[in-house]
C-alpha cells in the first residue's frame, strides 16, 4: 500500500498530528497496537493542558466535543520554596480568563481517536505494529507484524520516548537519569481547591495538585526512587495522611480516588528529530521533567507545526526530503531547548544542598513575586502567548 504519509504511534502527538492534516490532500496511514480507552473513575493520568494547546485542539475539531464537566480550568497557581519563599500566578492579574485546563488523558486520546476514524483522507491500522523498515532516495518502507509493507514519502515516528523508529534509523537518544519517579494519584478533598493548582519544592522532590472538577485533585510527586516506592507501597489511608501532610494540610483530609503509581524521570535530549523520510514528534522526540507540566504542550506543538509545515507544500514537493523536514526542526528547537534547560536548572536548584544556598533561591522567588513585569512574563510564556 502506497501513502504520502504514515505516522507510527496512536498516542496524543500522533493523533493530533493526523487530524491536523484532515484537509489536505495527503494520503495518511495511522498505525497503532490498541485503540484508548477510559477507564472507570478517574483516569490516573492527568496533563494541564496550555490555552494555546487548547486553541490547537479546537482548530483541528476535538476541544468542542470534550466532556466540559470532566475538564478543570486553573484560575490560580502557587508555588512554594522549601524555606517559606512563595510565588503566586493568577488568571486575574495576568489578564487571561485562566491559566490552563487540567484534563484526563484518556478523554482527550479517545476523542482524537473519533476523529481519524471519520477522517476521509486516512487510513487506520489497528492493530498494527512495525516490525521492519527501509529508506530508500524515493520513499520509506515499512513492514508490518502481519506481512504486509507500506511505503511512503514520509514516515513520523509518534512511537514514545522508547521509539522503535528512532532506534532503528539511528538517531541519537541522550539520557541523563534523574533517579526518580514520578507518583501518581488522584484524591477526593475536604476542602474546595477554588480552580487552583500548588506545587511544593522540598528535600522530598517537587509536589504538585492539580485540580480536578469537584473537589478532586490529581497528584504529581516527584520524588527520589527509594521514597516514590515507599508512596506506592503505603495502605489507602496512610498515602492520604501523608499527601495531605506534604501539602500543608491546604485542602484539609484526603480520600483516595485513584490507587498510586510509579514512572521513572529521565531527561532525553535528541540533537537530531528528523533524517531523510523521517520525523520523531511527541515523547520520541523529546523528554522533560514533569515540574513544569510541558510534556504533552511541547507534544502538542510538534504536531501543529509539523502539520503547518506539510501543509504550505505543494502538491508537488517531496514531503520527505530533509531541506522540508529540517524547517520543521528549527522551528521547534529552541522551545524545547528553553525548556529542558530550565526545568533541568530548576530541579538542580532545588536538589543542591550547598551552603547558603538554599536563603538566596528563595529570596530569587519572593523578590520574582514582587515583580509583576517578570511574573507575567513567565506566565504567558507558558500560556502560549508570547
Amino acid at each position: 500500500m502506497q501513502f504520502d504519509l504514515i505516522i507510527v504511534g496512536g498516542g496524543l502527538a500522533g493523533l493530533s498530528l493526523a487530524c491536523a492534516l484532515r484537509d489536505t490532500p495527503l494520503r495518511i496511514a495511522l498505525i497503532e497496537q490498541r485503540p484508548p480507552r477510559r477507564p472507570e473513575g478517574w483516569d490516573a493520568r492527568i496533563y494541564a493542558i496550555s490555552p494555546a494547546n487548547a486553541d490547537f485542539l479546537q482548530k483541528i475539531g476535538a476541544w468542542k466535543h470534550l466532556d466540559q464537566e470532566r475538564i478543570q480550568p486553573i484560575s490560580a497557581m502557587e508555588v512554594y520554596g522549601d524555606a517559606g519563599a512563595r510565588l503566586d500566578f493568577s488568571a486575574y492579574e495576568t489578564g487571561v480568563s485562566e491559566l490552563g485546563f487540567i484534563l484526563e488523558s484518556s478523554l482527550m486520546a479517545c476523542e482524537l481517536w473519533e476523529n481519524v476514524k471519520r477522517q476521509g483522507n486516512l487510513t487506520l491500522l489497528c492493530p498494527g505494529s512495525p516490525q521492519r523498515i527501509e529508506m530508500r532516495e524515493d520513499a520509506a518502507l515499512l513492514g508490518l507484524s502481519d506481512g504486509s509493507t507500506l511505503s511512503a514519502r514520509l514516515i513520523v515516528a509518534a512511537d514514545g520516548r522508547d521509539s522503535w523508529l528512532r532506534r532503528s534509523c539511528g538517531l541519537e537518544a541522550i539520557d541523563t537519569q534523574y533517579n526518580e519517579k514520578g507518583v501518581v494519584a488522584n484524591f477526593e478533598c475536604e476542602k474546595p481547591h477554588r480552580g487552583r493548582a500548588f506545587q511544593w519544592f522540598s528535600d522530598e522532590g517537587v509536589l504538585a495538585w492539580l485540580p480536578l472538577p469537584g473537589k478532586r485533585i490529581s497528584m504529581v510527586w516527584s520524588a527520589p526512587d527509594d521514597l516514590a516506592d515507599q508512596l506506592v507501597a503505603l495502605p489507602p489511608e496512610a498515602l492520604c495522611a501523608r499527601v495531605a501532610e506534604a501539602g500543608k494540610n491546604t485542602l484539609g483530609k484526603l480520600s483516595l480516588l485513584t490507587p498510586a503509581a510509579a514512572f521513572p524521570l529521565r531527561l532525553m535530549r535528541v540533537p537530531k528529530v528528523v533524517t531523510p523520510r523521517l520525523a520523531l514528534v511527541g515523547d520520541a522526540a523529546h523528554g522533560i521533567h514533569p515540574l513544569s507540566g510541558h510534556g504533552i504542550n511541547l507534544g502538542y506543538q510538534d504536531a501543529r507545526v509539523l502539520a503547518e509545515t506539510l501543509a504550505a507544500c505543494q502538491p508537488w514537493h517531496d514531503i520527505g526530503r530533509l531541506n522540508i523536514l529540517e524547517r520543521y526542526q528549527r522551528a521547534r528547537k529552541e522551545e524545547i531547548l528553553l525548556l529542558q534547560t530550565s526545568t533541568d536548572a530548576l530541579r538542580r536548584l532545588f536538589k543542591t544542598d550547598l551552603p547558603g544556598l538554599k536563603p538566596l533561591r528563595n529570596l530569587g522567588m519572593n523578590l520574582t513575586n514582587r515583580l509583576p513585569v517578570i511574573k507575567n512574563t513567565l506566565a504567558r510564556y507558558a500560556l502560549g502567548t508570547l
